[in-house]
């Protein structure tokens, strides 16, 4: 899998620019394999809805020693044509288009650090107007030069381009180059290499290492005419808090040998008078992190109450027998199921507990909200997982819900988890099925 690094970016600001240069001082690293550049942009062209970018590289001259063939087309005729000694391998909105609308193009330019090989290029570019015709260029380029390209300039087919016009140029490599294990969708930063595994499979280190790991199971599925499901276990190093609550202590890794990785599927939703499946346990060395409990059903000769599980199920509302009871999480993974109640005129079932929180208990308005998950920083950025289900109402009122995967209790069909979250399905209102448990996910990072 291939890695993805900004390199630089430029904003143009008021007053326009006649060109622009990437990057604006030194030169571009030799450090990747290939170049992407992705441009929004508009210039003073007027009369006319789509306008050219020309390019020149290593400031050799607009077009110097590039030439191709596009197609072009605005959907309802295209053309073919050549481009030769211009440079023309993008299309930006031009000043007659649609006011404040950008053309938007991406270029691609494989192995530019070669000394020895002409370089390639291909261009996808669309402009529209917002009004009548939309327009797409696709175009094969090739720069004669054996020169490493080491700057890119680009210049509207009429000055300036106009403020808000932005170009973002990455560098492209192998995101397992340097890698210190196999296994997983590798991707890195320039502080630790991730990797991903939304499917089951086998962490190998190729040499003793320290990781830390974010496990999370599936989801519990929602109860028909019931309650949320719970969320999938959660286990982690990092992050603001664990499952639970509690941050665990990155694993010790041998070099050579092969870590299997299981990844817990969700739990089915329950039918409309049955309660929802438990997730399936997901598994990273010797860390398990158990499947989310199903939420309990209002219906059939089932019990109300939710399963328990990683986070517990929500208990239904009034089944005959009383409402049900949340069922229980477990010790550092998740929190219990929220209790249903009966009380006129939704009589909600409870939201499934969730990996940072216990779930709500349904109230006479709505079913309960799904129990929050939490948000861990393992891979950089700040996401959040593990979410319970939210509880369905018996008179098909809106059902509860959360931002953390999991789904949203019916009016009606509950909402499914989602897919490599954690999160419990929704639970199903007025007699309809409750939602999948959305599946696990396991993390790996180490340092670089």
């Amino acid at each position: 899998m291939a890695n993805m690094e900004l390199i630089t970016s430029v904003t143009v600001g008021s007053g326009g620019a006649s060109s622009v240069t990437l990057p604006s001082t030194g030169t571009i690293p030799q450090t990747y394999t290939d170049l992407k550049l992705v441009i929004s942009a508009r210039d003073s062209r007027t009369g006319i809805s789509v306008s050219d970018i020309r390019f020149n590289f290593n400031g050799t001259g607009q077009g110097t020693n590039i030439s191709g063939k596009y197609l072009y087309g605005n959907g309802s005729s295209a053309i073919s044509t050549t481009v030769s000694g211009n440079g023309e391998l993008g299309f930006g909105d031009a000043n007659g288009a649609t006011a404040s609308t950008f053309g938007n193009a991406e270029v691609y330019i494989p192995n530019y650090t070669s000394t020895t090989t002409y370089k390639s290029i291909s261009s996808d570019s669309v402009a529209e107007t917002n009004a009548t015709a939309g327009y797409q260029l696709l175009l094969a380029g090739l720069w004669s030069s054996n020169s490493a390209i080491t700057s890119i300039t680009m210049t509207p087919f009429t000055s300036p381009f106009l403020e808000g016009s932005t170009f973002y140029l990455y560098g492209i490599s192998s995101a397992s180059q340097g890698a210190k294990a196999t296994g997983g969708i590798v991707t890195s930063d320039s502080s630790y290499f991730y990797h991903t595994f939304t499917a089951s499979g086998t962490f190998t280190p190729i040499t003793a290492l320290t990781a830390d790991y974010l496990v999370i199971a599936g989801g519990g599925g929602g109860g028909g005419d019931g309650a949320g499901g719970g969320a999938g276990g959660l286990r982690c190093t990092v992050g603001a808090t664990g499952g639970g609550g509690t941050l665990e202590t990155a694993l010790s890794l041998s070099s050579g040998t092969g870590y299997t990785v299981t990844i817990g599927a969700g739990g089915g939703g329950g039918g409309s008078s049955n309660p929802g499946s438990d997730g399936g346990n997901s598994v990273f060395s010797t860390i398990t992190s158990t499947g989310g409990g199903g939420g309990g059903t209002a219906s059939g000769s089932s019990t109300g109450n939710g399963r328990s599980g990683g986070s517990g199920g929500g208990g239904s509302r009034d089944n005959g027998s009383g409402p049900g009871n949340g069922g229980s999480g477990t010790t550092n993974q998740g929190y219990a199921g929220g209790v249903g109640i009966y009380a006129s005129p939704a009589y909600g079932a409870g939201g499934g507990g969730g990996a940072g929180a216990i779930g709500t208990a349904g109230t006479s308005a709505s079913g309960g909200n799904g129990g929050a998950g939490i948000t861990t920083t393992i891979i950089g950025s700040s996401i959040k997982y593990a979410g319970g289900g939210g509880g369905g109402s018996y008179n098909s009122s809106a059902g509860g819900s959360n931002s953390y995967g999991g789904g949203a209790g019916g009016g009606g069909i509950g909402s499914v988890g989602t897919v490599n979250t954690g999160g419990g399905g929704g639970g199903g209102s007025g007699g309809s099925a409750g939602g999948n448990g959305g599946s696990g996910l396991v993390i790996v990072r180490y340092a670089v």
